[in-house]
């Protein structure tokens, strides 16, 4: 438990309260969508709940988590309000949180996904994009999600 410790300390620097921006082609940028990160009691996982005001964007709730079977990484348990439900692997490292999706779960697996965000220095924006992938190989841009903290 000492490593799940120490990795999930790592997980601080999301904690609190975000306002999200995202860009979907052919649409104005969303900035009033937002993001909470808080422990749940013990600190054992965090919990991120988020509300996004465009009908074609979910809200939702995920549990992160450190991943058992890969030391150093995290699982995060997605479920929102289309009745979606997802695993995710994810890393937090170097200012860098990558999330991917690309086996199946809860749900068949029709495309791979992955976001990769950037954070700054001072903790205060992170820089992302989620990305997709329909034939197993090729990469393509989907949509542009940054983050800009309101509260710790």
């Amino acid at each position: 438990m000492v490593e799940s410790r120490s990795t999930l300390d790592a997980l601080g620097v999301l904690v609190g309260e975000w306002r999200m921006e995202a860009h979907f082609d052919g649409r104005p940028p969303t900035d009033d969508a937002r993001v909470e990160f808080e422990w749940l009691a013990g600190k054992s996982f965090l919990v991120q709940r988020w509300s996004v005001p465009v009908p074609e964007a979910p809200d939702g709730i995920a549990i992160i988590g450190a991943d058992p079977s890969n030391t150093g990484q995290y699982l995060q348990h997605y479920f929102d309000s289309r009745g979606v439900a997802r695993v995710y692997r994810m890393t937090l490292e170097d200012h860098v949180w990558t999330l991917w999706r690309d086996e199946a779960d809860f749900s068949p697996l029709d495309f791979r996904q992955r976001y990769i965000g950037s954070i700054s220095a001072d903790g205060q924006t992170i820089t992302g994009r989620w990305e997709i992938c329909h034939d197993g190989t090729n990469w393509q841009h989907d949509f542009e999600l940054n983050h800009r903290r309101l509260s710790s």
